[in-house]
C-alpha cells in the first residue's frame, strides 16, 4: 500500500510538471503567434505606406512634367510668333511701297492718256507737264522683292531621342526595398539620455552618413537628432520613464538621397539626469543644470552634484571648455559632499586635475593623464571588486576605477571606508572661464 501510494504521488508530481510544461509551452506558442501577427501587420502597414508614397510621388511627377512641357510649348510658340512678326514686317513695308507705286503709276497713266487724247490747243502744255512729271517719278526704279529662298520658312525640330532618354530614366527611377539597409541595434540607458546604436543589415550597402530621428509620442512628427558618420549617438535631455520612438536611415556613398527608414523602435531611460547643485557662489548653471560655468567670483570651493546619481557600472563623462589651469583644479567622484574643501584632492574621493594628475584619497598617483584640452572628455568607469559588511571600520569596500582622457587611461583600486550604493561627482576650478558638461 505504501509503495502504491508513493507511486501515485510520483505520478501526480509528474502530471503537475507536465501540466506546467504544457502551460509554459502554450504561453510560448501564444507569444510567437503575437510575434507573427506583429510581423504580418508590419508587412501590410509598410506595403500600404509604400504604395501611398509611390502613387503620390508619381502623381507629383506627372503634374511637374505636364507643367514643364506646357511651359516649353508656350516658349516655343512665342518663338514662332516673334520670328513670324519680325519676318513679315519688312514684307509689309515693301508691300506698302509697291502699292503706293501702283497708285502713282495709275494716276500717271490717266494723266498721260488725257494729255495725248486732249484738245489740240491745250495738248502742248499738257504733254509738257506730263513729261516733266514722268521724269520726276523715276519710272525705271523698282523696289526689291526678296525671293522665296531668302525669306524665313518656319519649322519645328523635335528630337525623338528625348522620349528614349525619358523612357530609360523613368524605367530606372525608384526602387522598392524589402528591408532598410540599416536597423536600430541597441538602446543603452544613460542618466537623462539614451545611447542609441545601429548597424548595417545590407553588407552591399556602403554608408556615407547616418540620420537618426526620434519623437516623444506616436502622434507627433519625428525630429532630426543626429546626422553624421558614426554608428551611434548619445541622445541627451530625455525625461526618465518616458517612451521615445527612434528610427534611422543612411545615405549611400556618393548619393544625395536617403535610404528607407528603419523599423521604428521604442527606447526609454529610467536614470535621472546628472545635475549640478544650484546656488553655489562661483558657478553659474545652464537651465538644465548639466553645465557649470566658473564665473568671475573670487569665491572658490567644490561644486557637487545635486544628488548621488552615479552608480557603478555606468560611465560618467565630463566635457569641458578650458580656462586658466591651476594645480588645485579637480574633476572627479566622491563618497559624500563635504563643505569647506577647495578641491576633490582629498580622502574619500578620486579625481583628475586639469594638468592630468590623478589623485586617490588625496594622494597623487605616479601615472598621469594628458592635460585637459578644450572640447576633450574625461570619463570615469567603476566596478565593485570587493564588497564586505557595511561598516566604518575601513577597508571593506573596494572599487576598480578607470579614468580615461585623450586616448589614455589609468586603472586602479579605490578603497572606501564604507559601502556606497551611489556616488556624488564634483569639480573645482580656481580661475574663471572653465565650463563643464556632465552626462
Amino acid at each position: 500500500a505504501a509503495a502504491a501510494e508513493a507511486e501515485v504521488r510520483l505520478l501526480l508530481q509528474e502530471a503537475r510538471e507536465s501540466i506546467e510544461a504544457a502551460r509554459s509551452y502554450r504561453r510560448e506558442l501564444q507569444q510567437r503567434l503575437r510575434g507573427l501577427h506583429q510581423a504580418r501587420e508590419q508587412i501590410k502597414d509598410s506595403a500600404t505606406s509604400t504604395r501611398d508614397v509611390l502613387e503620390q510621388h508619381f502623381s507629383d511627377l506627372k503634374g511637374t512634367l505636364k507643367k514643364l512641357l506646357d511651359e516649353r510649348l508656350t516658349s516655343l510658340l512665342q518663338e514662332v510668333d516673334v520670328i513670324e512678326q519680325e519676318s513679315i514686317k519688312p514684307l509689309d513695308e515693301c508691300q506698302k511701297l509697291i502699292e503706293h507705286g501702283v497708285s502713282t503709276a495709275d494716276d500717271l497713266l490717266r494723266e498721260g492718256e488725257s494729255a495725248v487724247d486732249g484738245d489740240v490747243g491745250q495738248q502742248n502744255e499738257k504733254l509738257c507737264n506730263f513729261t516733266k512729271k514722268a521724269l520726276h517719278i523715276q519710272l525705271d526704279s523698282l523696289p526689291e522683292v526678296p525671293s522665296l529662298v531668302d525669306v524665313p520658312c518656319l519649322s519645328a525640330q523635335l528630337d525623338d531621342c528625348l522620349l528614349t532618354i525619358l523612357k530609360n530614366q523613368i524605367f530606372r527611377h525608384g526602387t522598392v526595398a524589402s528591408r532598410p539597409p540599416v536597423q536600430l541595434e541597441e538602446f543603452v540607458e544613460k542618466p537623462g539620455g539614451i545611447l542609441v546604436r545601429w548597424c548595417k543589415v545590407d553588407e552591399d550597402f556602403s554608408a556615407q552618413d547616418y540620420r537618426l530621428q526620434f519623437r516623444k509620442s506616436p502622434g507627433s512628427p519625428f525630429e532630426d537628432v543626429y546626422v553624421g558618420s558614426e554608428p551611434e549617438f548619445l541622445v541627451l535631455h530625455m525625461d526618465p520613464h518616458v517612451d521615445y520612438q527612434f528610427r534611422v536611415c543612411a545615405r549611400g556613398d556618393g548619393r544625395q538621397e536617403w535610404s528607407p527608414w528603419s523599423v521604428a523602435q521604442t527606447g526609454r531611460t529610467t536614470l535621472v539626469p546628472h545635475e549640478w547643485t544650484a546656488g553655489l557662489e562661483g558657478y553659474s548653471l545652464s537651465s538644465r543644470r548639466n553645465i557649470a560655468l566658473r564665473n568671475d567670483s573670487q569665491s572658490c570651493g567644490v561644486l557637487y552634484s545635486k544628488a548621488p546619481t552615479y552608480f557603478c557600472g555606468q560611465t560618467l563623462t565630463f566635457r569641458q571648455t578650458v580656462g586658466q589651469p591651476d594645480r588645485r583644479d579637480s574633476l572627479g567622484v566622491c563618497a559624500e559632499q563635504r563643505n569647506g574643501d577647495e578641491s576633490l584632492q582629498r580622502d574619500q574621493a578620486v579625481c583628475v586635475s586639469t594638468n592630468g594628475a590623478v589623485f586617490v584619497n588625496g594622494k597623487e598617483m605616479t601615472n598621469q593623464l594628458p592635460a585637459v584640452t578644450s572640447g576633450s572628455t574625461v570619463t570615469f568607469d567603476m566596478e565593485v571588486v570587493q564588497f564586505g559588511p557595511c561598516s566604518n571600520e575601513g577597508g571593506n569596500f573596494k572599487l576598480r576605477v578607470t579614468i580615461s582622457s585623450n586616448n589614455r587611461e589609468v586603472v586602479f583600486d579605490w578603497v572606501l571606508d564604507q559601502c556606497c550604493g551611489s556616488l556624488y561627482f564634483g569639480c573645482s576650478f580656481s580661475y574663471p572661464g572653465w565650463k563643464v558638461l556632465v552626462f
